[in-house]
């Protein structure tokens, strides 16, 4: 059981990772020297579903690492 969780806890933080770096927002020194000034737009189509994704994978990572903490004793 422990070894199915830490594996799930593996995969879930490597699609963590790639979901996180799709996300291109403030990208590179263009908000620095005033690029895309005015901050936000509306998130439509990927890139709101990327959100999603990276906001419930983190649940689910969290959710791992507990599970990994309690049966681990």
């Amino acid at each position: 059981m422990l070894r199915i969780i830490n594996i799930s806890e593996i995969v879930v933080s490597v699609l963590l990772i790639i979901s996180i770096l799709l996300q291109n927002r403030g990208a590179g020194l263009s908000g620095t020297f005033g690029g895309n000034f005015g901050g936000y737009h509306t998130k439509r189509g990927f890139e709101k579903f990327l959100v999603g994704f990276s906001v419930a994978l983190s649940a689910l990572f969290i959710v791992f690492a507990l599970l990994n903490l309690i049966l681990a004793k």
